[in-house]
């Protein structure tokens, strides 16, 4: 390798490692991102639009005329986890060139960098598995796993300065992060017991979808409840940062309940449906910021 060619590697390497912060967003953004659009797959009845995994028919990786919209809906998604490969990979040169600095980025960007293509096999499981609720399910839950990993990223390169919480209050909001994920957990059991099921002939859960729901609801009062009482302790002890992270967690799950209602008494339109989606993705970040800003950070 030529000296000249060195260097500008070594440029192009700087270059990446001064936007590691503004990558590490850009990967919460698209792995969000991908759930709407995984949400809309779903809605649209395009689950197996593509019906084979990883071609898109058995003669071919291209969706042809015969799949109609469906197939061009549900390919459209697989080539969107190419877009999150080049961001993931981007922001692993980064955390690279930043390795001294932010020791822990590197490890967590090459998590979140694999995850992206153990997730395009999982998806394909549910496609192989022609839409198998639970895998379905699963497939979301491990897109909220990579959420909250984006999260701890971002909170590890540009965090604010904070002190370790009183124990306490540690324990709170790691009640508040199982909880959330139960939360998490039940809203995919209530898709997976409803009428989205991603195609006409799937099969569904077995479970009754209106008592699953009321099952979810009560838990979803668990979590806000919690969360009242995580904003009202970091007030009073004056931890800043928890408490603007309990806040704007506070401020989803009222925004994820008006919506949750609404659609439970409009029998799921498909939008309210694509948006309560996204604020599962909200979900997954606030829980984890509120379970990061108990700990400390020089």
């Amino acid at each position: 390798m030529t000296t000249s060619t060195e260097s500008r590697l070594s440029g192009i390497q700087r270059a990446l490692g001064d936007r590691l912060v503004p990558l590490a967003w850009a990967n919460l953004v698209a792995n969000i991102g991908i759930v709407v659009t995984g949400g809309a797959v779903r809605l649209t009845g395009s689950g197996l639009g593509c019906p084979t995994w990883p071609k898109c028919t058995d003669e071919s990786y291209l969706p042809h005329g015969e799949l109609g919209l469906h197939g061009a809906i549900e390919f459209g998604n697989r080539l969107l986890t190419y877009v999150l490969v080049a961001i993931a990979v981007a922001c692993w040169f980064a955390a690279r060139a930043r390795a001294a600095e932010h020791p822990l980025a590197v490890r967590l960007s090459t998590i979140i960098a694999l995850g992206i293509p153990a997730q395009a096999v999982l998806g394909g499981i549910t496609v192989l598995t022609d839409l198998n609720p639970w895998i379905v399910a699963g497939h979301l839950l491990v897109s909220m796993a990579i959420v909250g990993g984006c999260v701890l990223l971002i909170d590890h390169v540009n965090g604010p300065t904070r002190a370790s919480s009183p124990l306490p209050v540690r324990r709170l909001s790691a009640a508040l992060f199982t909880v959330g994920w139960a939360v998490l957990y039940l809203g995919t059991v209530v898709t997976g017991s409803g009428p989205h099921s991603g195609d006409l002939d799937s099969r569904r859960t077995g479970l009754d979808p209106q008592v699953m729901s009321h099952v979810h609801a009560w838990v979803v009062y668990l979590l806000v409840a919690l969360t009242l009482v995580v904003l009202w302790q970091s007030r009073r002890l004056g931890l800043l940062t928890l408490f603007r992270a309990a806040r704007l967690l506070l401020v989803i799950e009222l925004l994820q309940g008006a919506i949750g209602f609404w659609q439970y008494f409009t029998d799921l339109p498909e939008l309210l449906v694509g948006i309560h989606m996204l604020g599962a993705g909200a979900t997954s970040a606030g829980i984890t910021w509120v379970l990061l800003a108990t700990r400390a950070r020089r």
